[in-house]
């Protein structure tokens, strides 16, 4: 017998039925295939070195883990992730020129992609002749091709035990290179666009940030939909790295604004390996998609090197976050900051999981881990595990701390106590909350950006909260 539906008791003794859930997917039943005969098309064109590393990466991807962690019970759902039928893109079109006067207002330059396709380009003047550079890394080839390989060479190393960072470094269809040269210090943010979303395609993309030393920099990134995204058409996939190379005291600031549409599913893997006395700060919200899997890799190589890792989520409907850190300290007297927020509301998902590691030769070192949930709903479900491992006693700080729960009940009877209608010191609460990490985010567009989608998501999950008279 096949049962379609449960049943569940009602008020007055009835029974109502619900649908079943799709049964549980794990990480191990990821439907989307890389092409073998694809990566081995793109290698064919391919200087050797680069060639050999695209076919490394491939016969690495069936041995590797979509969820490699040992520490905890895997938690990765990929029962929303209907990818069986899509197809990575074949190739990436060529390179637009540099259009200075295309800038966004306060942008130092701009880097725009609309699916397989760059289609802008543009670099403020000042920035271009201090030697900035943006381009694919096919035109870097064509360009210089021991740059390219000196590139790829101090890149940090994609987690070979991950079968997402894998399956990036073997199938990877696009790939821009942004470069600081040494001392060269940037007041305003450089942008990088990612429109995504045709139903049926992949995207899978990596992006290059390089600062020599003593550089500044931030760049903003920004994901959309794209045009030819559409509401229920067949899924989508952007699966993208983000490796930063960073000097001896050299400073990034990386935010990501990712408002993909909700037949998107997301893979990111981000990794720094930040060098002697430098600074690195990720800024990352997370709004859009059906499903997201994130995974940001900080090593703390140098001496009196520190990152800061802002993230927040915003939740709603079936959406799903999985979001893991790993920070390794190496170097002395280095210093981890790393905050996690999530709000979810209606039946969301959200799995913040953090891992924190001291190893021998990282003597001195201040670190505190950080992850938060708020549930608005009782449907909602947020995990926080934040872990430590520590091999080196003498240090000046390790710590750690989370918390799941509703909104504080104190803090709305206080607003509430001041005459604040209740359902706008609700609002008042949860993008309270979520604050610190949009002031974190570099350029002011991006910034009001992304306060006008937390409002509005709100909004349109509470279109009439009662107001007190």
């Amino acid at each position: 017998m096949t049962i379609d539906a449960t049943t569940s008791a009602a008020p007055g003794g009835h029974r109502r039925s619900r649908p079943d859930r799709a049964p549980r997917r794990s990480p191990h039943e990821l439907t989307f295939q890389l092409d073998e005969e694809l990566v081995r098309r793109r290698a064919a064109d391919e200087p050797d070195w680069l060639a050999a590393d695209r076919l490394a990466a491939l016969d690495a991807v069936a041995a590797a883990a979509v969820e490699p962690n040992v520490l905890y019970t895997i938690y990765l759902d990929l029962r929303a992730a209907d990818l069986a039928d899509v197809r990575a893109y074949e190739a990436t079109g060529s390179e637009p020129d540099d259009d200075g006067g295309n800038l966004p207002e306060k942008a130092a330059a701009l880097a725009e992609f609309r699916e397989d396709r760059f289609t802008a380009r543009a670099t403020a003047g000042e920035p271009r002749a201090a030697g900035v550079r943006i381009e694919t890394l096919g035109a870097m080839l064509a360009r210089d091709p021991d740059a390219a390989r000196a590139l790829l060479a101090a890149a940090p190393v994609l987690p070979a035990n991950d079968r997402v960072s894998q399956l990036i470094r073997a199938g990877w269809n696009q790939a821009v290179v942004v470069d600081v040269p040494d001392d060269v210090r940037l007041d305003q943010p450089i942008v990088v666009r990612w429109a995504v979303g045709a139903p049926g395609h992949a995207l899978i993309t990596r992006t290059f940030i390089r600062l020599g030393r003593g550089a500044s920099a931030s760049v903003v990134e920004e994901i959309v939909p794209s045009p030819e995204a559409a509401p229920g058409a067949p899924q989508a996939l952007l699966a993208g790295s983000t490796e930063v190379i960073l000097g001896p005291e050299s400073e990034l600031v990386f935010a990501s604004l990712q408002e993909a549409g909700e037949r998107q599913v997301v893979f990111q893997q981000r990794v720094a390996a930040i060098g002697e006395g430098a600074s690195m700060t990720w800024a990352l919200g997370q709004l859009g998609s059906r499903l997201v899997r994130g995974r940001v890799d900080n090593r703390l190589e140098g001496d009196r090197a520190s990152v800061e890792q802002v993230e927040i989520v915003f939740g709603s409907d079936d959406q799903l976050f999985d979001l893991t850190s790993y920070t390794v300290h190496q170097g002395r007297d280095a210093t981890s900051n790393l905050l996690s927020k999530a709000v979810l509301q209606d039946r969301a998902r959200t799995f913040l999981k953090g891992l924190v590691t001291i190893e021998k030769s990282g003597v001195g070192t201040d670190s505190f881990l950080g992850e938060y949930g708020m549930n608005l709903s009782r449907q909602a479900r947020a995990v926080a595990i934040p872990s430590l491992e520590i091999d080196q006693p003498d240090c000046r700080r390790v710590a750690h701390s989370s918390s799941v729960g509703p909104i504080d009940e104190a803090q709305l009877f206080y607003l509430e106590s001041r005459g604040i209608p209740p359902g706008e010191a609700r609002k008042f609460i949860v993008l309270g909350f979520l604050e610190p990490v949009v002031a974190r985010i570099p350029l002011e567009s991006a910034r009001e950006r992304l306060r006008e989608l937390l409002e509005a998501k709100w909004d349109a999950a509470h279109p009439a909260e009662e107001s007190v008279a």
